[in-house]
């Protein structure tokens, strides 16, 4: 069964109430699409000069959240305000506010680095020689200063996310809205990317709020929402999710049927089990000792086996009851590597 500890829910309880100090304060929001429910009641404050994540698996709410602080749509009901201004009811302040990197590619790959930069300063009305030097500033920023009259289509695609970034950096905003940055990134752009909003939050003071659903994404936010089907399952830092977690992580590969084997090791050890496809998942401390003596007690039913310490995952399965990513996109690109220790139990040495 899912759990939400009594810490989570005096948490949900609090946040409901704006803080004054919160750059981005989300209230009680929902939305509706027809008769399909995309944004729950969800409630988070964003602080100032934070890296904040949204995580959640496809169709979770994420990007339909994104769209209510971007602007783009107004909610059904609830409240979302960024720097004091009310999304729905005062959009044009609040674009005045944010910068927006949308996950669609948004850069002309026929013009150069600084004529997109030149467009899209005309468009939040800055010209001449503060345009100028503003764009020599970003360009310089995100070290594409040296290509700046080269045309964007020769750029890698990082180099082309780092101009959409200096797009929306180029007004000095105060919040900058990322809609999963790093799609289509090859793993050095996207660990650049990421380093270079840590510098934005350290240099600058920019709070940025980022969608993601790679977990090693979220690992690097100060603070997470973690979404599931368009419900707020947990919020706090990484350390503080997991440490919520007391062990490790134990999974069984059931030889036969695991709901069978997860009943019979509830039974004989008195612990919580979940059923995970074909894996039981119990927390366990001690692990090590525990698995050798499930191994023993039921010869012949586990097919393997991994202890681990709690990640981000097992947070997300211990708030609802399921994996991250279904068995059809379990091999989604950049889903988290365990630090664990996997054994697989040879057939011959079966009791």
């Amino acid at each position: 069964m899912p759990v939400k500890s009594a810490a989570f829910e005096a948490t949900i309880a609090v946040i409901t109430q704006p803080s004054a100090a919160a750059v981005i304060s989300v209230q009680n929001l929902v939305h509706r699409y027809e008769n399909r429910t995309a944004l729950n009641g969800v409630s988070f404050d964003v602080r100032p000069a934070e890296l904040f994540g949204l995580l959640g698996p496809n169709g979770s709410g994420k990007t339909t959240l994104f769209r209510i602080l971007s602007t783009l749509m107004v909610p059904s009901a609830g409240r979302a305000t960024i720097m004091g201004c009310d999304a729905a009811q005062e959009p044009a302040r609040v674009r005045r506010q944010i910068g927006v990197v949308f996950q669609a590619q948004s850069v002309d790959l026929k013009l150069t680095a600084y004529e997109n930069l030149w467009h899209q300063g005309h468009l939040y009305g800055l010209r001449g020689a503060a345009l100028k030097n503003r764009i020599d500033e970003i360009l310089s920023r995100v070290g594409l200063a040296d290509r700046a009259t080269e045309l964007v289509e020769t750029f890698s695609g990082g180099m082309q996310r780092r101009i959409e970034l200096a797009k929306g950096l180029l007004h000095h905003p105060g919040v900058l809205l990322l809609d999963e940055p790093t799609t289509g990134l090859d793993p050095g752009a996207r660990r650049d990317l990421w380093q270079y909003l840590a510098m934005l939050r350290d240099e600058e003071q920019v709070s940025v709020l980022v969608t993601t659903h790679l977990m090693e994404e979220a690992e690097r936010c100060d603070r997470l929402a973690i979404i599931n089907e368009g419900n707020l399952v947990a919020l706090g830092t990484p350390a503080e999710l997991k440490s919520e977690i007391g062990g490790d992580i134990v999974l069984f590969d059931a030889a036969h049927d695991a709901d069978v084997l997860a009943e019979r090791i509830r039974a004989r050890f008195h612990v919580d089990t979940t059923v995970l496809e074909n894996q039981v998942r119990i927390e366990r401390e001690g692990a090590h000792r525990f698995v050798t003596e499930v191994v023993e007690a039921f010869p012949g039913e586990i097919e393997a086996l991994s202890v681990s310490r709690p990640a981000l995952e097992d947070v997300f399965i211990r708030r609802t009851g399921h994996k991250f990513w279904s068995q059809n996109n379990a091999t989604e690109p950049g889903s988290e590597t365990r630090s664990s220790t996997s054994s697989k139990i040879s057939k011959n040495h079966r009791r």
